[in-house]
């Protein structure tokens, strides 16, 4: 095959891996059973706890290079393994920063950021990601970039997700990606969120949905989802398809 060939081929099967039922149901069986090995939380980025499943890992990478961001903003700091991630994969493309917002950075996590070979491209900021100053600090710190990707994963509750939505889809050009993690929470049995204040019917995917109804410019790329199949991000990976200017000229 051509290199065109094999695209258009991996295309087709993609597809029809995303109208494969059966493909789908045994992969939320074993979604719902890895998870309660904590699965995610097994893996590290050059030597820090990333708590993402492998499938999503490199979804974002391919998402990365393939928008080549100046900057990413990342709410939900827990280990900082998705942090270095992120600054990583902007020093081989080129230069970039990012930025990890938390409600609560404890001192262990902030320690291993930031003495991390990579901290130099890194801002913590603490505070709720959706607090007006930590918005307006974000976007204070944004005003320069080229292109941002905005990457949620914080409160997973429906009204705060919204509410991230609303607050960050600003920063976000054309062909970039505003991405919302753990939409996966209403596929699952409500046992799979215990006693979170999230569950099916609150979670990050019903924001996306209602999100959605009054913001066309974005789309979610099922693509991604139909190839990873494993993933916490189902209907999550949103793919930005004009910019702000164009909207509010419309």
């Amino acid at each position: 095959m051509t290199p065109d060939q094999f695209d258009t081929h991996n295309r087709d099967v993609i597809a029809s891996m995303g109208d494969d039922q059966e493909m789908t149901e045994v992969t939320r069986q074993w979604f719902a059973k890895a998870s309660q090995v904590e699965y995610s939380y097994h893996f590290k980025w050059l030597g820090v706890p990333i708590i993402q499943f492998p499938q999503d890992v490199m979804a974002i990478q391919e998402v990365i290079w393939e928008v080549k961001p100046d900057l990413i903003i990342e709410t939900g700091v827990a280990r900082g393994g998705s942090l270095i991630l992120y600054a990583s994969l902007l020093k081989m493309i080129g230069e970039g920063r990012v930025i990890g917002v938390d409600i609560d950075i404890r001192d262990h996590n902030r320690r291993a950021i930031e003495s991390h070979p990579l901290a130099s491209s890194i801002d913590l900021i603490q505070g709720s990601s959706t607090d007006p100053s930590v918005v307006e600090q974000v976007y204070a710190m944004a005003s320069s970039a080229r292109r941002a990707l905005v990457i949620l994963d914080s409160n997973h509750t429906h009204q705060h997700v919204l509410d991230e939505l609303n607050c960050y889809e600003g920063l976000v050009q054309k062909d970039s990606y505003l991405i919302t993690l753990d939409t996966v929470i209403e596929d699952m049995p409500e046992s799979f969120s215990n006693d979170r204040p999230w569950g099916p019917g609150d979670n990050p995917k019903t924001a996306v949905h209602e999100f959605l109804k009054t913001n066309p410019r974005f789309e979610i790329d099922r693509s991604i989802q139909d190839k990873l199949q494993i993933t916490v991000g189902p209907d999550g990976y949103l793919r930005c398809k004009e910019s702000v200017a164009s909207r509010k000229a419309a």
